[in-house]
């Protein structure tokens, strides 16, 4: 923690939208204190959300992106990819020379934001998921034709204060998509079907719901703190003839691997198509 501070002591980040990605970025990071408000300011169309962001974190907030731009040395581009290719221009207006500019917008290429930026500005995408709200988020970063090694580590430091961040390839970003980026989606799908079985065998809804959401939880939890294989940690819970066992049999008969599978498989795919829908638009 003390390495991120220290990375992030002398950095001003400007937030270019400020919705849920955003607030969970602010908060993660005053949270961790790996900076402090007057290292954070953001920008919004909406008044109310400008409001709500002075009030709750105590960082100044403009509806100019350029002035905020120009004040930032940490760029965070944090809107809808629908809007991206118009708030480059704004950035573009107030990049200075060493900007590091971060783009949080799902299936924007890297090469698409380049184009429309000055000349060797240097660029990361990312692809976090939506448990950053909760500070538990899982982020890939890619870096850019001209990012430094120094620019992946603020990065790295700007994400691993809501979760933990891996680097890698850009070409590996739609399977980051399909697998941690959906990834919340098939896990509340699986709390919701657990609690439904606590449901039948008797619980209360409310009770069954948290015994479930909490299990989720922990056995990840165990598994992050162990870095045992999955496999392993599943045979600590099977007894010979027990009820684990029992369970299991019925979830690979049902096809659960299987169909987890094919759902990051196919969620990649679609990602892979919508990059190439959005990456068209912006050649336009």
């Amino acid at each position: 923690m003390n390495d991120l501070r220290k990375r992030m002591e002398e950095r001003r980040i400007g937030f270019v939208g400020g919705g849920s990605m955003a607030s969970a970025l602010i908060r993660g990071l005053l949270h961790s204190a790996t900076v402090t408000p007057a290292q954070i300011r953001a920008s919004d169309l909406k008044e109310q959300r400008l409001d709500e962001l002075r009030q709750t974190y105590g960082i100044e907030t403009t509806d100019d992106n350029e002035a905020l731009v120009r004040w930032a040395d940490v760029v965070v581009i944090a809107v809808k990819p629908q809007i991206v290719d118009r708030i480059l221009g704004a950035v573009a207006a107030g990049l200075k020379e060493g900007d590091v500019v971060v783009s949080v917008a799902a299936g924007v290429p890297i090469e698409a934001i380049e184009a429309r930026l000055p000349e060797r500005t240097r660029v990361i995408r990312s692809m976090p998921n939506t448990a950053a709200i909760a500070l538990a988020g899982a982020t890939a970063i890619a870096p850019g034709s001209h990012a430094t090694k120094d620019d992946l580590e603020v990065a790295r430091a700007l994400f691993e204060a809501v979760g933990r961040c891996v680097v890698l390839d850009e070409s590996l970003l739609d399977a980051v998509t399909g697998l941690s980026g959906s990834g919340p989606a098939y896990v509340m799908l699986m709390i919701e079907a657990l609690a439904d079985g606590g449901v039948k065998v008797g619980l209360g809804r409310d009770t069954a719901l948290l015994l479930a959401a909490q299990t989720v939880y922990g056995a990840a939890k165990l598994q992050l703190e162990t870095g045992e294989h999955p496999g392993r940690l599943k045979d600590m819970v099977t007894s010979p003839g027990g009820t684990a066992i029992a369970g299991l049999h019925t979830l690979e008969a049902g096809g659960l691997r299987r169909t987890l599978i094919d759902a990051v498989e196919a969620a990649t795919n679609r990602a892979v198509e919508l990059g190439e829908q959005m990456a068209k638009k912006l050649r336009r």
